[in-house]
């Protein structure tokens, strides 16, 4: 299976004009960690995503793509 983008996370950061710092800051996470999630090397737990979306005001579905996940 390709590594397919699932999350919006950067483009949310950037539509917010928030840092992956401020991010991890927020969520006592490594910076490390909050920029895998930008680049989907890795994803959030539904927990963590649910913070996210609380700290950037925005509904949770903003974060997720939807498009071509499921084949």
């Amino acid at each position: 299976m390709q590594n397919e983008d699932l999350n919006r996370l950067k483009v949310v950061l950037v539509e917010k004009k928030r840092t992956n710092k401020w991010l991890a800051e927020q969520l006592g996470k490594d910076q490390g960690t909050v920029s895998k999630w930008c680049t989907n090397t890795c994803q959030p737990d539904l927990k963590t995503l649910v913070r996210i979306a609380q700290l950037l005001e925005v509904d949770m579905k903003e974060l997720i793509r939807f498009e071509n996940v499921v084949k």
